[in-house]
């Protein structure tokens, strides 16, 4: 592995460049470095004041097509500064790295709700460095291409024995950049991501025998849709729609609904597939199947009933084989036909919690046993034909990232500092208070246009809904950076019930536009 050149006065010396790295020397050099990450878990999970870095590299490194149908994707970047909660240990470092720089503002108003240590402690043990580059590329290439800005990075660390990178999905550059960095990745190894493709999820599933819908995987091109869509109707003779989905996509937006025509026949069935609706405004059927030759895809039929929800489960698994429940979440969906990720509550509903995450753990087990290390979830569709009527869970999909729920409840462990209870699913405060929460990354509207940071903290005081420790209730904001270009942002309203937590979400919602009132 490639040393740490020493620092000489008033110079910063390069590290390699990425190009210098032949893939066998990355390849055995990230395998080296796995063994260290085993003593960093224990760290992580037991919550220890022993000293140690996190390295934030928040980077959306996913394909650059599908995030261009994000508004504000480069300020997702954001999303990872709940992880400033281990600051809360008074020998912890964080090194943050990001693309653009993010305003001072936002830093002191998580660190003020940093509970048990001064906002001055804390500040001083994070460092905040910046590529100075706005273009839509992945943060983690803009890094491999600025030696020196790698150089900083390291020199940031204290203790490479005692420090490993978070990301927020694991790639071949995320791999490259822990072997240049010299500390251990904590992610799934990029050889194992296919594992939470949409096709590499449907396998998983089988496996651990949890139910999907029906449905085929490893599709390449427009035929083999053409051809899967025949089939499914084949094996579900009463089916109305099926949904198309890439393999790499994210919150909905690759997907695409075929209504499936009154006949049977060939002709038929060519001319639905040209009628195929994306939920995505922007997408034309042309590009859409050019990205599904360049990734894959499935089938799977379009999963129905009386009542419908979204449930998910967060877990990880650990470099030991761990699996560790985190939380579960209702998700909230919208768009055309109810495809696109809004927001979450937490906890999921009471009739299936426990249901969800168990599922989720049979699971986990499965990719665990596969060597995966990874924060993770698991996404379901519950269905039921009546209130009568029991719960039906089919997974749909497992993200091997950080997904829309993992930020809320970091921001809720941010907060209270409380845990959940695994035999419940509940969290509870450190004061044994129970904690329900409803969270958005897209909470819109073109009058926050123009808002600064600072605006949004006076806001945000003046009318009192920032967090109150002796109620422990009330709203931490996040995605602020987006907010003067894309009037658009991010919030967790926490209560002590589904009703306080609706009821805070409306209060802050009717604030900001009347705050936003102008002439």
């Amino acid at each position: 592995m490639f040393s740490v050149p020493s620092r000489s006065a008033g110079v910063i010396p390069q590290p390699p460049y990425p190009s210098q790295l032949a893939l066998q020397d990355e390849l055995e050099a990230f395998e080296r470095l796995k063994p260290r990450l085993a003593e960093v878990w224990d760290l992580l999970v037991h919550d220890s004041e022993k000293p140690c870095t996190t390295v934030v590299v928040p980077s959306l490194t996913l394909d650059q097509a599908e995030l261009r149908k994000l508004d504000g994707a480069s300020y997702y970047e954001e999303r990872l500064l709940f992880l400033l909660i281990r600051l809360r240990n008074p020998r912890a470092h964080i090194v943050y790295v990001t693309s653009q720089p993010v305003h001072p503002d936002i830093i002191d108003y998580l660190l003020q709700h940093l509970l048990g240590v001064p906002a001055s402690h804390a500040r001083h043990r994070l460092t905040m460095l910046c590529a100075y580059d706005a273009s839509p590329r992945p943060l983690t290439e803009k890094i491999l291409e600025r030696p020196r800005l790698l150089q900083r990075i390291r020199y940031a660390i204290p203790n490479r024995e005692e420090a490993y990178l978070s990301v927020f999905n694991a790639t071949p550059l995320e791999r490259k950049l822990s072997v240049l960095l010299g500390i251990p990745l904590n992610g799934a190894d990029p050889a194992l991501t296919h594992l939470g493709s949409k096709s590499g999820s449907r396998k998983v599933f089988r496996e651990a025998g949890v139910v999907c819908p029906a449905g085929f995987e490893d599709l390449r091109d427009e035929q083999d849709v053409l051809t899967a869509l025949t089939d499914l109707r084949i094996l579900r003779p009463g089916l109305r729609k099926a949904v198309v989905k890439l393999n790499e996509s994210f919150s909905g937006e690759g997907n695409a609904i075929f209504h499936y025509p009154s006949g049977s026949g060939g002709i038929a069935m060519r001319r639905a597939i040209g009628k195929l609706h994306f939920i995505a405004p922007s997408e034309r059927r042309g590009a859409y199947f050019e990205k599904f030759a360049a990734m894959g895809g499935i089938v799977e039929e379009f999963v129905a009933g009386a009542e419908v929800r979204s449930p998910s489960a967060q877990l990880r698994t650990g470099p030991r084989g761990e699996v560790v429940p985190i939380s579960t979440h209702d998700q909230i969906l919208g768009g055309d036909e109810g495809q696109v990720f809004l927001g979450c509550r937490f906890p999921a509903d009471d009739e299936y919690r426990l249901a969800v995450q168990q599922t989720a753990q049979a699971v986990g087990e499965v990719l665990a046993s596969k060597g995966v290390v990874s924060r993770m979830g698991v996404d379901f569709m519950a269905v039921r034909a009546g209130p009568e009527q029991p719960w039906v869970l089919n997974a749909i999909e497992i993200n091997l990232r950080l997904g829309g729920t993992t930020h809320p409840f970091l921001a809720l462990r941010f907060l209270t500092g409380g845990e959940l209870d695994s035999a419940t699913g509940l969290f509870a405060t450190a004061s044994g208070r129970p904690k329900y929460y409803r969270a958005t990354d897209n909470l819109y509207a073109p009058r926050y246009r123009g808002l600064l940071p600072e605006d949004l903290i006076d806001i945000v005081t003046v009318n009192q809904l920032n967090f109150n420790y002796r109620t422990e209730c009330g709203v931490l904001f996040h995605l602020i950076g987006a907010l003067s270009q894309f009037g658009k942002l991010g919030l967790t309203a926490i209560g002590n019930s589904v009703e306080e937590a609706d009821a805070i979400y409306q209060r802050t919602l009717e604030v900001l536009e009347a705050e936003t009132v102008y002439g």
